[in-house]
């Protein structure tokens, strides 16, 4: 009878422990992360008995954790790259829409300012026409800072979620420290660690995986938690923090560190995955080559514009000043150089100046010294572009750049670098500064008659000035005094010989500065350069030793009489012309932007080409986003059919070990009555 009582007795424990794990299951199926268990019986010692082996009931082995490791590491990596690819759309598509939209944009703007020039060239006289170009000179500038600013609070912005999230990844790896200690604990005690604690231990690394990629190894029951390439943030029962640091190079951005005990090292460079990992990928792939972009465009904008209003001449008959601010201002090129804060702490910084805007990049540049003068030059693409030195005479154009040390008694130690940002800053710098708007320079600076005498069919167009002024230089005005000085000139031409016929240029003194030859009845233009020279014929030196002087072109067609002539000088009355604004006005469809790269652009082609590729960043970033959220909905589907809670498997399980407890307990009373039968026997 004992052993009938014991068979139902195991057989009631047994199905008690079930429901109550059942029940579990079913209290636990939101949990988060939780694995379902189930649990394992086994069958007691079988007793012979009157020669045959009769069953003494069952055994609970165990309560076991429906897991699999192989489901969960998927879960796991699909987590990394769908919150990466989450994060990096949240910060791409607003810049896209940024970009595109055109009340934020700078298409439209820039069309309405070239749209207003086109009618300033319609009337160069009507001061209505000039207030509006000048209004909307103003407005094209506000655009350009309005989305520099947008983009440095995006920098901000970036920033501020970086050091959000490291703290919370210091929180998790803090987590699965004390887990690990925990778990390691209980499986020394009962030889497995508690299902709620490995469930526990595998959600926190789920949810690191959201804010940061990780790769976990399992040693000795403990979870070594790294970095994507094995920088350790858990160890066993130690954990690591990661912090934000200003770059050592940029400080408008933060890095990422470890540190542990022993030391420091920034991780920036190699981490992938989750929230952080597509911050970071968007700041290095879009965000800084999209403020380089728009800060040439910015660049190369203000500077054509401005050395074009140079070569003409205002309503006041004065040459022309800049509409925008100088590219080459003093604050600008000093901010274009970041010194390493690694570099000597006596080593000065470098001034960056640009010197042809056409030919500058949306790339940065890495400077590093190799000695005190000569220093080597790395593109942020990869390319070399070359070694230099600072006693370079005349220096070395860079992609449009020069590099000088910012004074003259600083130095520069070996090993010192620096990174330079040529066009970073250029859209948040530019402002209109012209507020006169008789100021705007519309007209032709020199002009041309026909000598009264001219008995030919000789004709010449406007000459325009070629040797573009230096509108930034501090001898501005001296050069432009001295093409009045120089003016006027005269072209005068010989008899035809042999199909040729010969000209002559004299100066204002009538001293022969130049001849040529030209085809009657053919066009030809002709470049002439004049030379200011003193009383004796002698040219006059700047302050460098060469001869001053200027170029124009004219275009001379049909054919001179000899002794014919034209006179080419100063335009004293130019209210009426419009050569100038013509020329402003042509700058529109003008390729100026990348002029050195084979596929110069202008000013419109260069902003659709940011807009279009930050636009095909977005859409490749939404297609990334459905894509690696298509993967987690799968990775999370496999792991919940296998270890999640299904509460039709549960309910139909509750049903069977009900019954099964209640079997047990019909297998005691059946035990009782029949020991109860034996007993009223005796």
């Amino acid at each position: 009878m004992m052993s009938l009582l014991n068979i139902g007795m195991s057989g009631l424990n047994a199905s008690q422990v079930s429901l109550a794990t059942v029940g579990n299951n079913i209290a636990n199926a939101n949990t988060a992360g939780y694995s379902r268990q189930q649990t394992i019986q086994s069958s007691n010692t079988s007793h012979l008995n009157g020669g045959v082996f009769i069953g003494s009931g069952t055994t609970l082995a165990d309560v076991r954790r429906v897991y699999n490791a192989y489901l969960d590491s998927q879960l796991q990596t699909s987590t990394s790259l769908s919150n990466d690819a989450n994060a990096y759309l949240e910060q791409v598509s607003p810049l896209d829409k940024l970009f595109s939209d055109k009340t934020t944009g700078i298409s439209a703007v820039l069309s309405s300012f070239f749209a207003s020039v086109q009618t300033s060239a319609g009337a160069p006289s009507d001061t209505a026409g000039r207030q509006l170009l000048l209004t909307n000179a103003q407005t094209l500038s506000n655009r350009f800072n309005a989305l520099a600013s947008q983009m440095q609070q995006q920098n901000e912005g970036i920033n501020s979620q970086l050091t959000t999230i490291t703290d919370k990844v210091n929180q998790l790896t803090s987590s699965i420290a004390g887990l690990n200690q925990q778990i390691s604990q209980a499986a020394n005690s009962t030889g497995s660690g508690p299902s709620n604690l490995l469930d526990a231990r595998n959600e926190a690394v789920r949810t690191l995986n959201e804010l940061v990629g990780v790769t976990v190894q399992e040693y000795n029951g403990s979870y070594n938690v790294s970095l994507g390439t094995g920088q350790s943030l858990v160890m066993g029962n130690t954990a690591n923090t990661l912090s934000t640091v200003r770059s050592g190079i940029d400080k408008s951005q933060l890095n990422i560190q470890v540190n542990s005990p022993s030391s420091v090292s920034d991780v920036t460079s190699v981490i992938s995955g989750g929230a952080i990992g597509g911050l970071l990928r968007y700041r290095s792939d879009v965000l800084i080559p999209a403020q380089n972009e728009l800060g040439r465009v910015a660049l190369v904008v203000a500077d054509n514009i401005n050395t074009q209003l140079g070569q003409g001449l205002d309503a006041n008959g004065q040459f022309g000043a800049s509409l925008f601010s100088s590219i080459n201002s003093a604050a600008a090129i000093s901010q274009r150089s970041l010194a390493s804060s690694g570099n000597d702490a006596k080593s000065g910084n470098l001034d960056v100046t640009i010197v042809t805007s056409g030919n500058l990049t949306i790339y940065d540049y890495q400077v590093t010294f190799t000695s005190e003068k000569a220093y080597n030059v790395v593109r942020s693409d990869g390319t070399a572009m070359g070694s230099f030195s600072l006693d370079d005479d005349p220096a070395k154009e860079i992609d449009g750049f020069l590099l000088n040390l910012h004074g003259k008694d600083e130095t520069i130690a070996q090993g010192d670098s620096f990174r330079i940002i040529p066009t970073r800053n250029a859209a948040s710098a530019i402002t209109t500064t012209m507020t006169d708007a008789n100021r705007l320079a519309f007209a032709g600076a020199i002009t041309a008659s026909t000598g009264t005498g001219n008995g030919g069919t000789g004709t010449i167009t406007p000459p325009t000035l070629t040797g573009a002024l230096d509108i930034y230089g501090k001898g501005l005005a001296e050069s432009q005094s001295f093409i009045r000085d120089a003016l006027p000139v005269k072209l005068v031409f010989g008899a035809v010989t042999n199909g040729t016929q010969t000209y002559t240029v004299y100066d204002a003194k009538g001293t022969d500065i130049s001849s040529g030859s030209i085809v009657p009845g053919q066009e030809k233009e002709l470049a002439i350069d004049v030379t200011m020279r003193d009383e004796k014929g002698d040219p006059i030196l700047d302050a460098n030793g060469d001869p001053k002087h200027f170029e124009f072109n004219t275009t001379v067609s049909g054919t001179p009489a000899n002794g014919d002539s034209f006179t080419v000088a100063f335009n004293v009355d130019g209210k009426s012309d419009n050569r100038n604004a013509q020329s402003l006005l042509n700058l529109q469809t003008k390729s100026t932007v990348g002029t050195n790269s084979g596929s110069s652009s202008s000013f419109t082609s260069a902003y659709a080409s940011l807009v279009e590729r930050v636009g095909a960043k977005a859409s490749q970033a939404q297609i990334d986003t459905s894509a690696t959220g298509a993967i987690l909905a799968t990775a999370k589907s496999s792991r919940d059919s296998v270890s999640g809670v299904n509460l039709d498997d549960e309910a139909a399980d509750l049903v069977k070990f009900q019954q099964y407890y209640t079997a047990s307990s019909q297998i005691i009373k059946a035990a009782q009555e029949t020991f109860s039968t034996l007993i009223n026997a005796l």
